[in-house]
């Protein structure tokens, strides 16, 4: 028997390099096998223009799924969001 195909929302992950959090995020994303796209704002600051733009934050992580921001990582909430668990 063939596991369900599921249609994942667009996952933004707005990070830095040296953010454990984001480590956590990632690491989190990538245990559940879920996609996701992790945009670097030390290195692109078109990135780190739309995360202060969707967040009002500078602090990262922040994570947008279907534009809706997380800010921190938040798994409670990226589980309601997601409807897992």
């Amino acid at each position: 028997m063939q596991a369900q195909q599921h249609k994942w929302p667009r996952i933004l992950l707005f990070t830095t390099p040296t953010c454990s959090w984001c480590r956590t995020a990632k690491n989190y994303f990538r245990q559940e096998r879920i996609p996701f796209k992790e945009i670097d704002v030390t290195r692109d600051a078109y990135g780190l223009k739309e995360m202060i733009r969707v967040s009002g934050q500078q602090g990262v992580p922040v994570i947008t799924i279907n534009n809706r921001p997380i800010v921190g990582f938040d798994k409670a909430k990226i589980e309601r969001i997601l409807k897992i668990n």
